[in-house]
């Protein structure tokens, strides 16, 4: 398989993404997603390359969005002056569930960070889904706390506030890399 940096016309697989996801979810008795994503915001996250496409042939297996911004009101002043890269919109195609995928696009933005010198690796999770904040702490994270003041990004108040870190570091993850080398933090040593 093959990660590569997502294009704008990837916004209408991006978007068939969550919504399956979202189904998904809501068959599971969780409300993860289930308000749309606008569009526009998916499509500046693309331009502004944080966007990663998995490729397995002509088929995307999932996505990951890996951002040195992080989403505001959620980490303190301190926090935010640790070299750090955010995990934003991990998803696999239902079809490629049970592989592990999730995980090792996880290694791979690890292992991104790292090169860029970042020290932690850190995302926020849905506050009411236990069983992905589960699965973030099986795959190394340690949850440091869950906010719950402030707005999502698409409207309505925040459902996406538990959050969670590990330690940037290298990592073979066991795909074909077609991402350009990443740019050092600014802040970085």
């Amino acid at each position: 398989m093959i990660i590569t940096p997502a294009e704008p016309h990837d916004v209408t697989k991006l978007l068939a993404f969550r919504e399956e996801a979202a189904a998904w979810l809501r068959d599971l008795g969780s409300d993860q997603w289930s308000r749309p994503y606008p569009a526009d915001k998916l499509l500046a996250t693309i331009e502004a390359d944080t966007v990663f496409m998995l490729r397995d042939g002509h088929t995307t297996a999932g996505t990951i969005t890996l951002t040195p911004v992080a989403e505001a009101g959620l980490w303190t002043g301190d926090e935010l002056t640790e070299p750090s890269m955010f995990v934003n919109k991990l998803t696999i195609a239902r079809e490629y569930a049970g592989q592990d995928l999730g995980g090792r696009l996880l290694d791979w933005a690890g292992d991104r960070a790292h090169r860029a010198g970042a020290r932690w690796l850190r995302l926020d999770a849905w506050t009411t889904n236990e069983a992905l904040q589960r699965y973030y702490l099986a795959h190394g994270f340690t949850h440091i706390r869950t906010v719950c003041e402030g707005a999502a990004v698409n409207g309505g108040p925040r459902v996406s506030g538990w959050l969670a870190q590990r330690a940037a570091r290298s990592a073979g993850h066991g795909f074909t890399d077609r991402t350009p080398v990443p740019e050092r933090l600014r802040f970085a040593a």
